[in-house]
This record gives structure tokens, C-alpha cells and sequence, in this order.
């Protein structure tokens, strides 16, 4: 089969377009002939070594994918062969993700991919999906699961909507039944929130912005996902109600983050930072089974239309795919590794 390894970390050129042997899946495996794989800020940070430590000799990259499953190890239904799925966290402690024409992950991981929504869909929820649903359900007084309904009469603010997890917790918060909030930079990325599905889009860069998110929202703010927070934290605070919570997964331009205390006493405000390696995997779980109601209820479209714009490569291009990522490219960037799949 074709994949892509790197050996050593660095810059995209360590990626190599390689051909290996076909992995065969162990007990409680399926192999999966992936379609197309999804590449995340997460996938180039671990080939950069910015990330966390290569832990092993050979890294196949990307957590994110869609295919169909060709064969199962012992100890999973034999009924799942041809299974259209999506899979998620595929190389998360292993050195075999989806930038390969075939991956072994193991059966939970493989999701299956309902018949109207395509392998795109598929390689778009993983990652960002699951961060958005564990933002939106860390609030002490908020639910745990997402349903419809869940989060009627909360307001949630989409930090960066035009992102791929801000797309996602647009998608999500909405199908839960919230009011969306979210900020955006510009009139191009308002529109793309828009499209997403937020109710309200607030341009932070100009007039006053918590004026206009209190008009919205005069009780305040229940859940900010936030992706800036170094950035964003004046505004959140002067936006989030008393016991609000701010979730975070990640720090986009890295300004230094500084708390003040007493403010954030007197607010009762919940931080609660978040990464899916380490949320443990009965919140992993429950993302992933919530992701799937919400992909069958067709809440999670994906391209320019529904606020998530597609950024193809080809396997074999797969670092110009790292560089489009790297360099902030808007929407989804996509790697085809099956051609006419989509």
C-alpha cells in the first residue's frame, strides 16, 4: 500500500510518500481502506515535534479519516466488513494513522458513516467534533451528553467560527438546541459562521464587541469555546454570566494568559481546559456516540455552503497539505488517499 511516514521531526520535507506492507488488524481491530484522511493543527505539531515526543521509529501521521472497514480482527462482528465509517484518533499512541491507503485502528474508533454523508463528513468530525462536544459539556450546570434540546435556553459563544472546531461547535450547540454566539475577524469568516448555523456573529475587531454580545445575551454568556484565550479572555469575562465557563483548547497566537483573581472569583467562573488525548474515554466515548446522533440528524454538513470551505491534496502531497494547515488556511484541509472516493 501507499502511505506517508516521517522518521525524524521537523518541517513538512521529513514527510516521505512510501510503499509499505498491508497491516493486518489484531483482537479487537478492524482495518479500514481510508478514503480520505483530515489533517489537524494537532497532525503537523506532532511532525514538528512541537507537540509531544515521537514514541516511535515510524509515524504514519493524521488522526482523522473516513473509508470503509475490509477486514476485522478476532473478536469483532464479521458484519462489519464494507462498513462505510469514520475514524477518529488513529494515531493517538500508535505509529499508524490515516495518511496510508489502508490503517488498523481499534473497533470503537471506526464509526459507522451514515449512507447520505460522505467520506469529506467523515475525515471532518474526528478531532475538531469531539473537542467541540467536550466544550460544550463541561459546564457545571450544563449537560454531559448532547441531544436536541440539551442546551435550550443556553448561550454558547463560538470563539473563531470559521475554524474547524468553532465550525463544529456551531454545528453541535445548535442541534443541542443553544443560542450561538460566535466572533469572527472579518466579513468573510462572519459569513462562513453564518452558514455554520450561529444565530448571532459579532466582528471582534471593531466597535465595542461584549456591547454587542450583551445585547444579545443580557444574562451573560454560558459556555464560551474558546480558542484564543490569551486574546480573548477581557472580552469573555465581560460577556460570561455569573458561574459561566470558559472552555479552551488552545491558545492561537500565544499571548500569555494573566488572571485576575478577584475578578474571577466574584464571577464564579469555571476555566476548563481541554484535550482529547488526556479527557479520558468516557467523555471520548460519549463525544464520539453524541457526534453520531448528530451526523445521523444531519447536523454536521461540511463545505463553503455550510461554513467549512475544502482544501483537497493528494496523498502523495501530503506536506503541501501540513504547509496549508501550518499556514492557517480557512475551512477543512483534506488529503484524497482513494481516488473517486468522495
Amino acid at each position: 500500500m501507499k502511505a506517508i511516514i516521517y522518521r525524524d521531526t521537523g518541517a513538512p520535507e521529513v514527510l516521505e510518500f512510501v510503499d509499505r506492507d498491508l497491516p493486518a488488524p489484531g483482537p479487537g481491530e478492524v482495518r479500514v481502506r481510508i478514503a480520505v484522511s483530515g489533517v489537524n493543527p494537532t497532525d503537523w505539531q506532532a511532525r514538528s515535534g512541537a507537540g509531544h515526543p515521537k514514541q516511535f521509529p515510524e509515524v504514519t501521521p493524521h488522526l482523522d479519516g473516513a473509508g470503509t472497514i475490509d477486514a476485522v480482527g478476532e473478536g469483532v462482528d464479521r458484519g462489519r466488513v464494507g462498513q462505510r465509517v469514520w475514524v477518529f484518533l488513529a494515531a493517538a499512541g500508535r505509529p499508524t494513522g490515516t495518511a496510508a491507503e489502508f490503517t488498523v485502528v481499534p473497533a470503537e474508533q471506526a464509526v459507522p458513516l451514515p449512507d447520505e454523508a460522505g467520506f469529506d463528513v467523515g475525515a471532518s468530525l474526528g478531532v475538531p467534533a469531539l473537542t467541540a462536544h467536550r466544550a460544550l459539556t463541561v459546564a457545571e450546570d450544563g449537560p454531559r451528553r448532547l441531544r436536541p434540546g440539551a442546551l435550550k435556553g443556553h448561550v454558547v459563544l463560538a470563539a473563531g467560527g470559521a475554524g474547524a472546531v468553532g465550525h463544529a461547535v456551531i454545528q453541535l450547540a445548535r442541534w443541542a438546541g443553544a443560542t450561538v454566539i460566535s466572533t469572527v475577524s472579518g466579513p468573510e469568516k462572519a459569513r462562513l459562521a453564518t452558514a455554520a448555523g450561529a444565530h448571532h456573529v459579532v466582528n471582534y475587531r471593531e466597535g465595542d464587541p461584549a456591547a454587542e454580545i450583551r445585547g444579545i445575551a443580557p444574562e451573560g454568556v454560558d459556555i464560551v469555546a474558546e480558542v484564543a484565550l490569551g486574546a480573548n479572555l477581557a472580552l469573555d469575562l465581560a460577556v460570561l454570566r455569573t458561574r459561566g465557563t470558559i472552555a479552551t483548547y488552545a491558545n492561537d497566537g500565544g499571548r500569555p494568559v494573566e488572571l485576575n483573581v478577584l475578578q474571577n472569583m466574584v464571577l464564579n467562573t469555571r476555566l476548563q481546559f481541554l484535550i482529547l488525548y488526556t479527557a479520558g474515554p468516557e467523555a471520548r466515548t460519549a463525544a464520539a456516540e453524541d457526534v453520531a446522533a448528530a451526523l445521523r440528524d444531519g447536523a454536521l454538513p461540511v463545505g463553503e455552503e455550510h461554513g467549512l470551505p475544502l482544501t483537497r491534496f493528494p496523498l502523495d502531497r501530503t506536506a503541501d497539505a501540513h504547509r496549508a494547515v501550518e499556514g492557517g488556511t480557512v475551512g477543512k484541509v483534506l488529503v484524497d488517499v482513494t481516488h473517486g472516493t468522495h
